[in-house]
């Protein structure tokens, strides 16, 4: 899905939000002819990859936590190997267009290509996801992905400005702690008595929040020099008022 949509913002020259929404309008049907025409397909009798630690664990206390230990083993080795693919040439090149197209243009490396291959690696991610996801719940829906694109880009970002993005290996622990976090002040708000029909307004507003940061950060920066500037200048004044008399 993401290569087609590559293809359309590099090769047909749509802009590429625009290229993502259409790619998004015609995968519906697809999803539905996957899924036999079905919107929901129950999983409840399917052998999941959570039962993989079931002969391990058996009966015993850890047995309901078997669920986070998988799903942590799997976040961890993706993690390392994108980690170890990104300290790659490719790898290298993919953050350098993320970075400065027009620079790796004038490397001589293809920056459309480098977009193609960075989209499909990271539309096989969201297949993983929304695989663990579907196997977690033990049910598919074909709308369950709808408003993902949203969250994702409020875990990204606070993740990098709670936690840093000082080395490659810190911004990916940071993209991955960003999304915990986020699902931990959904949690809160539930926790809190907010009603569930409430969860959009609560994720808009840290969505708001995540992506002003930059802007409130300067700003605090700013009253804070003023707070610490204005004592000075008013010592220094009255300073200046007794050596005059």
């Amino acid at each position: 899905a993401r290569s087609v949509t590559s293809l359309r913002a590099t090769e047909l020259k749509i802009q590429p939000l625009l290229a993502g929404i259409l790619v998004m309008l015609a995968l519906y049907p697809v999803n539905l002819m996957v899924m036999g025409g079905k919107a929901n397909i129950p999983l409840m009798n399917a052998t999941t990859v959570f039962q993989a630690l079931d002969p391990v664990l058996g009966g015993s206390v850890l047995a309901p936590r078997a669920p986070l230990f998988i799903a942590l083993i799997i976040i961890l080795l993706i993690q390392v190997l994108f980690y170890l693919f990104l300290g790659t040439r490719l790898g290298l090149a993919l953050r350098a267009t993320g970075d400065n197209e027009y620079m790796v243009r004038a490397s001589g490396i293809d920056s459309d290509l480098t977009k193609l291959i960075g989209l499909a690696i990271s539309n096989g991610m969201v297949s993983v996801s929304g695989a663990l996801i579907a196997q977690y719940q033990s049910y598919a829906d074909v709308g369950m992905g709808i408003g993902m694109v949203v969250i994702g880009l409020a875990s990204v970002i606070i993740g990098e400005v709670v936690f840093g993005i000082r080395t490659l290996y810190r911004r990916l622990t940071a993209v991955i702690l960003g999304s915990i976090l986020y699902r931990l002040i959904i949690a809160i708000a539930l926790m809190l008595g907010l009603p569930a029909t409430a969860l959009r307004l609560v994720s808009a507003i840290i969505v708001t929040i995540a992506l002003s940061t930059g802007v409130l950060g300067s700003h605090f920066k700013k009253l804070t020099k003023r707070i610490t500037l204005v004592p000075s200048d008013d010592r220094g004044g009255q300073h200046c008022s007794r050596s005059h008399r």
